[in-house]
């Protein structure tokens, strides 16, 4: 939606009964939705990538472009902001730049009891122009939507199984009809799913049919299949498993494309994407070069079997027990776990396929689930090579180091560990407790919910009153007094997580909050610590603070200690780590995926010392497991074999990326969801979550390795550019250290050539401030382009939010040549014209807009700099301009009127700007709905004209928006009439 949505929102209420009369409306959606900030005002809200105004997005759906309109599909929950009751919206664009939210297209089926029975998954859109299906004719053609059938376990027939089906539209995908014949294909599994279809002309034969890529998403298989009518499905052939397997395949989509513009040289490309088991950890997508006849993909770039690197190996666990290795399996559980009694063959049950391990076992601590925890350590060894390799996968839980593998309190004065005697409540112990938790006292303290509490009771807000989330109401101790020495007060915590103070454990001293802790969005609890040092002598109390409502509503506590030292944090590692002297000194984990790679640490500095290996399961949550073998000593590193896998990105966050069918002039456009699996729902926004990537244009190019994807913006971007606006720098150096250039922003492209010279790394800053920054920079030891977010601002979300993502990129000539676009949370890099990019997200502190240069342990060469600020997209179109006000009120006329009739339906709607403030945005609307734009800057003439062709006959009523980065001043009404 375009920052006309305030116009726009009584025609979206007006259409959304009919768009709903697809399926039955559960009670909840007919609730009123509590008032939602200007999108436009909140914090990480971008203004130049596709979000929704409200509520959880993930991948893009149904792309496809008809009657000059791109049309945008994802998939959606309309009713919060995270995964669930899966529905497709909708948003539609005239130039792949600014999008408007259209109502919700393809809902969520429900029973006659507003049950949810099915739900709307991953799918494409054809223009069916053969009117094959019978849904529409051949004048005017329907879309057909076709997508996965996720059915539930309410499905009175289907429970539990994927398959494909069928909606179509008759106005341009604005009303959606499901299909009375559905599900169209069903294969009976629970993981068939994600079809992009197509239509195949034989080259040969001249014969024209729909061909269907889907997903067999955990056996790694891309199935092909043919339909005449979209309704009747026959298999052709299969591909896969190929390349990276470490997580599920999902969203599969194949095209041609001439290779350097050659039609007589075409290539077919397939791109599987892949959760996780992404290059740098994660979410990512994969592609294949090949070849395509109609019923078989043959790849060209699939990478044989690799073979051991050289070396000598110290365990390889394929002799049926653990040689010598000190086994600490968890005692209690269901199975001997997490390591059982000898190596693992392979997959565990209940375990999604384990790949790249070699020979006949491995450790595979996923014994009993995720669930155990416990150590596994070898004998002692003596350093002698440079290198130790080994396979690596399983959980990405990287080790903390001064952190504990237990979960002792620190040494102190226990101030409240909830213990208390049976039939004592803590409102009978000095507590004051209010709201839901004064309903039922006896439910404070808990007996239930979290982990890795102490003892048997805690204060938990979810158990604490009858509500579960809802409750509402705080818990505030008895007063005690800081003595002297006792420096920190540290207490274990678990629960939701909320940023506007509505959710929180609080230190209240004289009445005042004065230290505040949310929680980790999670289950487990875990330590958290205040230096409270120079409260020594006060009196104070603790206060758990719950005003949230909705998922994640809820605090956990336990164990509240006054102490000299803080507590130590548990690790809740799945690592392997080198051991020296008692001193974990090398780590390594797994990329939340069953897919092993190799890790290679470098151990020269340890020559001659004793050393042994420990791998460690401290987590009991999702992926608490790891996966090791073929421990090797060698005198180089071993090459990971992701390396050698085609991306589509190697950043973080560019997922389920897919292309628009039937685009014009035989143009390839892909967009991808810009968001990760591994955090994806705990990113700090705000009304909604995700945002899409810039749409990007691809072609195959002639590389060295055969042909490969290089990807740029699509061009219709470069209409916001302020170019009289951008910053140009000449050829200098780039001295050891960082420097604030002279220019800021958080909306703009940077394009920039750095020889990193002498020093060891050097780059790009963005987004940055006193504290933080987004780093982008090259490193010359390992030869490799990089994007650090490990200190670009809010990360603490989530522990595997904070990454340093890279991908290996030769100098050309000694230089790099970057093209950066960024926009608020985001930064999406491309570099070697276009044939690597990396994808990531990122949270600034507020305000955090600057742009530097580096160059670590030497000096770089700046060989050239253009940083080109841009105007807004979405929400906030106003780029950057000199206002200290909104605009002023312009005169809107035309060369027709009402009065007398136009007579062919050409005119100009002409408009005066005021002057005074710069208006840097001009929007001529019709009927509340945007037709032009105009972007301005200081100097421009202020008559802006609209050139209108074409109009129907009819009275068309027009009103005008004016923009700067100050505000937005509507402007009169003009009709103009055009005879009929």
């Amino acid at each position: 939606m375009t920052t006309v949505s305030r116009f726009r929102l009584a025609a979206v209420a007006a259409v959304a009964v009919t768009a709903c009369t697809l399926a039955a409306v559960p009670p909840a959606l007919a609730e009123p939705a509590a008032p939602a900030p200007d999108p436009a005002s909140e914090q990480y809200r971008p203004y130049l990538h596709f979000s929704p105004e409200r509520n959880w997005m993930n991948d893009p759906n149904g792309l496809v472009y008809e009657n000059g309109t791109w049309h945008l599909f994802f998939q959606h929950n309309p009713q919060g902001t995270r995964w669930g009751n899966m529905s497709w919206g909708h948003a539609t664009s005239t130039d792949l730049v600014h999008w408007e939210e259209q109502p919700l297209a393809i809902p969520q089926t429900f029973d006659a009891s507003g049950t949810a029975i099915e739900d709307i998954f991953s799918g494409s859109i054809v223009v069916d122009e053969g009117n094959t299906t019978g849904f529409g004719t051949a004048e005017q053609p329907a879309l057909v939507a076709v997508y996965t059938s996720a059915y539930t376990s309410a499905h009175p027939t289907l429970a539990g199984k994927q398959a494909q089906s069928l909606a179509y539209s008759l106005d341009h995908g604005r009303t959606w009809t499901k299909y009375e014949g559905n599900p169209v294909y069903d294969r009976n599994s629970a993981n068939f799913r994600d079809p992009k279809v197509f239509r195949y002309t034989d080259p040969a034969t001249g014969e024209s049919y729909w061909v269907m890529a889907a997903v067999e998403a955990t056996s790694y298989q891309v199935i092909l299949s043919r339909s005449d009518d979209l309704k009747s499905w026959t298999q052709l052939s299969t591909f896969g498993p190929a390349n990276a397997t470490g997580g599920i395949w999902e969203c599969p989509d194949l095209f041609p494309l001439a290779v350097d513009g050659d039609p007589a040289n075409t290539k077919w490309v397939l791109v599987v994407n892949l959760n996780p088991g992404g290059p740098n950890g994660g979410s990512g997508g994969q592609y294949f070069v090949g070849d395509f006849d109609g019923t078989t993909f043959t790849s060209e770039s699939t990478v044989s079997a690799d073979q051991l690197p050289e070396g000598t190996l110290f365990a390889g666990f394929d002799g049926g027990d653990y040689a010598g290795w000190t086994v600490g399996n968890e005692p209690g559980n269901w199975k001997n776990g997490p390591w059982g009694e000898a190596p693992a063959a392979g997959t565990l049950p209940g375990q999604n396929p384990v790949s790249g391990f070699i020979g006949a076992g491995l450790v595979n601590g996923f014994n009993d689930g995720d669930w155990p925890v416990g150590t596994l350590e070898s004998p002692s060894f003596t350093i002698d090579d440079d290198y130790v390799n080994l396979l690596v996968g399983g959980g990405r839980h990287p080790h903390v180091d001064g952190a504990q593998l237990g979960n002792e309190p620190p040494a102190g004065r226990t101030l409240f560990d909830f213990e208390l005697p049976e039939g004592t409540a803590l409102a009978g112990s000095g507590w004051d407790v209010t709201g839901d938790f004064a309903t039922e006292p006896a439910r404070n303290p808990s007996t239930a919910g979290g982990e890795y509490y102490l003892g048997e009771k805690r204060i938990n807000t979810w158990e604490g009153g009858p509500k579960g989330d809802d409750n509402v109401g705080d818990l505030t101790s008895p007063a005690f007094t800081i003595e002297p020495g006792e420096d920190h007060l540290s207490f274990l915590l678990g629960g939701g997580t909320r940023t506007d103070g509505s959710l929180e454990v609080q230190l209240l001293v004289d009445g005042e909050v004065v230290r505040s802790e949310t929680g980790p969005e999670a289950g487990a609890l875990n330590w958290r610590s205040w230096d409270v040092s120079e409260l020594a002598g006060r009196e104070a109390r603790l206060r758990v603070h719950d005003a949230a409502t909705g998922g994640w509503g809820h605090l956990t506590a336990d164990h509240f200690v006054l102490g000299a030292e803080p507590a130590k944090v548990r690790s809740d590692e799945t690592t392997v780590n080198l051991v020296v002297d008692g001193e974990v000194v090398r780590s390594a984990t797994g990329t939340n995926s069953e897919g092993l790679d190799w890790t290679s640490w470098n151990v020269a500095e340890y020559a001659g010392r004793e050393a042994s290996v420990r791998i460690v399961d401290n987590n009991r949550s999702g992926w608490g497991h790891v996966l090791v073998d073929q421990i090797m000593f060698a005198d180089a590193p071993a090459a990971p074999r992701i390396e050698g896998y085609d991306w589509l990105d190697w950043g973080r966050d560019y997922y389920a990326t897919v292309s628009f069918n039937n685009a014009p002039d035989g143009r390839r456009v892909m967009l991808g969801w810009m968001n990760d699996w591994d955090y994806a729902q705990d990113i700090p926004t705000g009304s909604w979550r995700s945002a899409m990537a810039l749409p990007r244009e691809v072609s195959l190019v002639t590389t060295p390795q055969g042909p490969r994807l290089a990807q740029r913006v699509v061009p219709e971007f470069g209409q916001l550019e302020q170019s009289r606006r951008a910053y140009a720098s000449d050829a200098r150096t780039i001295a050891e250290g960082t420097e604030t250039l002279p220019v800021s922003g958080d909306r703009v492209r940077i394009d920039a050539v750095i020889a990193p010279g002498s020093a060891q790394a050097a780059g790009l800053t963005v987004l940055g401030d006193d504290s933080s920054a987004t780093r982008i920079g090259y490193d010359t030891d390992s030869g490799r382009l990089f994007v650090d977010r490990r200190d670009s601002g809010r990360t603490d979300f989530n522990s595997g939010f904070a990454s340093l993502d890279d991908v290996a990129v030769p100098l050309a000539d000694g230089r790099i040549a970057l093209t950066v676009y960024v926009d608020r949370a985001s930064v999406e890099v491309f570099t070697a014209d276009g044939r690597t990019t990396v994808t990531d997200q990122v949270f600034p502190n507020a305000g955090a807009d600057r742009i530097g240069l580096f160059a670590d342990g030497g000096e770089a060469a700046l060989e050239s700099l253009k940083i080109t600020p841009l105007h807004g997209a979405m929400w906030k179109e106003a780029g950057v301009d000199d206002a200290e006000a909104a605009p002023p009120a312009a005169q809107l006329s035309s060369t027709s009127g009402p009065k007398t009739a136009d007579a062919d339906g050409s005119y100009l709607v002409k408009v005066k700007v005021g002057k005074g403030e710069p208006t840097t945005v001009v929007r001529l609307l019709e009927d509340g709905r945007v037709v032009g734009r105009v972007h301005r800057e200081a100097g421009d003439d202020r008559m802006v004209e609209f050139p209108v062709s074409g109009a129907a006959p009819g009275t068309h009523r027009y009103s005008v928006e004016l923009e700067n980065s100050r505000g937005t001043t509507p402007g009169g009404e003009l009709a103009v009439r055009v005879a009929g």
